[in-house]
């Protein structure tokens, strides 16, 4: 590291403090309006992964702040590439991940002329970042950046935007160093700890939700504890499966997108409900239809980092304004009723859950996803890492597979497509040693999908399984609920994705027989290679529990928006 006395360039300065910050690992795509940045992780001990689309790259920092709780890092040029890679930042906001991307930006002399690529970042980002900003002066970036640390992982986490203005990257400066942050835990106090005790010694039928970020190895252990002391049934929320053993003796199920009716029946007769994390937002509160608003039908205790979030959309009984990590800790203060009321409901839910999952659905065509599922999760080390971008795929995935292990599944809450195949790539190089699979949609993978050259550039031997339908399926599902027959925009002709595969350089493997599959998985295995295995999905398989015909013929006998045609 260059000493802090000495003259240094902008771009220096800057890379200088993400080493201090910890960072060891960025993503990015070059621009020459941050050339003087790029110049400096030359002599920088920083990995920095060349991506083929600014998408990827920011998906890639952002999977890197969910699974470690620290900032991802990307980097990206004006105006394109910073647009390019707003659905990253998107995805951060709404999964709360930290991630802090710098963008390059017209130099500061030709500001406020519309210049080449020239956007007022603060107004671009201003909806979706925690925090944008532009540095003016070299001075200031080690005061700025370490404010974008403590920023992102503060509180409730979350994407800061950084603009570098390209002539204050090669301006020179001599300024200190700063130190390296620590982010700031928030523990509850001691008073609501002794309400949370009181109202868990009232309670008659709780149940546990666990959902959103700032959670870590030690409080997944001590969340477990917790709920074998107190006999708790625990469920987890959208895309958060990973916070809790699917084979724990108190695990209820996911609490997500079409999930078990008992597991919703348990949570709407309730009488104490503790929701660790998460916000209860759109697709785990069955779209704000599972709490009342703004008073739940039930007593709500509600933790949360961030205490904007508290009383926000739901009024709890008890608000406690803490991050999981702490609070799970403090959980090893309270006991359980001599007697408690609730006795044998933890089994019972966790036998449920067992039940719904246990065996794949019967599905149309030769190939059924659920049966993959369960063959994955059945021969898969436990701490392999599955990731997954937004499709009715995903269902599959939900239902069928268990996550047994802390951080192992990554994908987006915000429903992000495209998310899967670059979140994969970065827990490779995060975790070269751990399986990483990726299950895709057709639509799903293609949004990202040219960076199957980066896979194979860096030598990261994901494997695919890429589900082809033919369709945009979740919104076919959906236009033959509410427009049964008059399909339009959602078919898809898609290449060949074996050869896609080997046309980069990777490895490709078609399979038409669910029976097949295993084979095909050992040779993808097997070759080392970047790999897609390309499974032929016959368009009915919808869904776990629904056809297309089958949502059709129903929407049609319910009367449906297109009932009647114009003339």
């Amino acid at each position: 590291m260059r000493g802090n006395d000495n003259m240094r360039t902008g771009g220096e300065i800057l890379i200088d403090q993400l080493a201090i910050h910890g960072v060891r690992h960025a993503f990015c795509v070059p621009g020459e309006s941050y050339l003087a940045a790029l110049d400096a992780f030359h002599d920088s001990d920083i990995a920095l992964t060349v991506c083929r689309h600014e998408s990827a790259a920011a998906i890639m920092a952002e999977a890197v702040g969910k699974v470690t709780g620290r900032p991802g890092i990307c980097f990206v040029t004006r105006g394109p590439g910073a647009t390019n890679a707003s659905a990253g930042i998107h995805i951060a906001r709404q999964d709360s991940s930290p991630m802090i991307v710098f963008v390059g930006q017209v130099g500061r002399h030709m500001r406020e002329r519309e210049a080449f690529q020239e956007l007022d970042y603060r107004a671009v980002f201003g909806s979706i970042a925690k925090w944008a900003v532009e540095i003016d002066e070299p001075a200031r970036i080690p005061e700025l950046v370490s404010r974008a640390f403590h920023t992102a992982c503060n509180g409730r986490p979350g994407p800061v935007v950084i603009a570098l203005p390209e002539d204050m990257l090669t301006e020179r400066a001599a300024v200190p160093d700063a130190s390296a942050y620590e982010p700031a835990e928030t523990w509850p106090g001691l008073t609501d700890m002794s309400r949370l005790q009181k109202l868990l010694w009232a309670a008659k039928k709780p149940v546990v939700l666990a959902g959103g970020s700032r959670w870590s190895e030690s409080a997944y252990a001590a969340l477990a504890r917790f709920a074998e002391r107190f006999a708790l049934p625990v469920a987890t929320t959208f895309r958060r499966g990973h916070l809790f053993d699917a084979l724990h003796p108190c695990y209820a199920g996911d609490l997500g997108i079409g999930p078990n009716p008992k597991l919703l029946a348990r949570v709407k007769g309730a009488d104490l409900v503790l929701l660790i994390g998460g916000r209860m937002s759109e697709m785990p509160s069955q779209s704000y239809t599972l709490f009342d608003i703004p008073e739940p039908q039930m007593k709500l205790v509600h933790v949360h980092p961030g205490a904007e979030e508290l009383g926000r959309v739901y009024h709890p009984a008890l608000a406690i304004h803490a991050a999981p990590t702490a609070f799970c800790s403090a959980l090893e203060g309270l006991q359980p009723p001599n007697d408690i009321p609730w006795k044998g409901e933890a089994d019972i839910a966790h036998a449920d859950y067992l039940a719904w999952s246990d065996k794949a659905t019967p599905q149309p065509g030769d190939v059924n996803l659920g049966e993959i599922l369960v063959w994955l999760r059945e021969n898969l080390p436990a701490d392999s890492f599955l990731t997954n971008g937004a499709g009715n795929f995903a269902a599959w995935i939900h239902r069928f597979y268990r996550f047994r292990k802390f951080a192992t599944h990554v994908g987006p809450t915000s429903g992000s497509m495209g998310y899967g195949f670059p979140a994969a790539l970065a827990m490779k190089i995060l975790y070269p040693g751990r399986a990483v699979v990726c299950i895709a949609g057709d639509g799903d993978f293609l949004m990202t999908g040219q960076d199957f050259a980066t896979a194979v550039q860096y030598e990261l031997p994901v494997i695919v399984v890429l589900s082809d339908n033919g369709l945009y399926g979740t919104i076919r599902m959906h236009q033959e609920r509410d427009y049964p027959g008059r399909v339009v925009a959602t078919a898809l002709k898609n290449p060949d994705f074996v050869a896609y595969a080997k046309a980069f350089g990777g490895f490709g493997v078609l399979v038409e027989k669910t029976a097949d599959f295993p084979a095909a998985f050992a040779v993808a295995q097997k070759s080392g290679l970047p790999s897609i295995i390309h499974l032929k999905i016959d368009p009915e398989a919808i869904s776990p529990g629904a056809t297309l015909t089958g949502i059709r013929e129903k929407a049609l006998a319910g009367g449906a928006k297109s009932g009647t045609h114009r003339s």
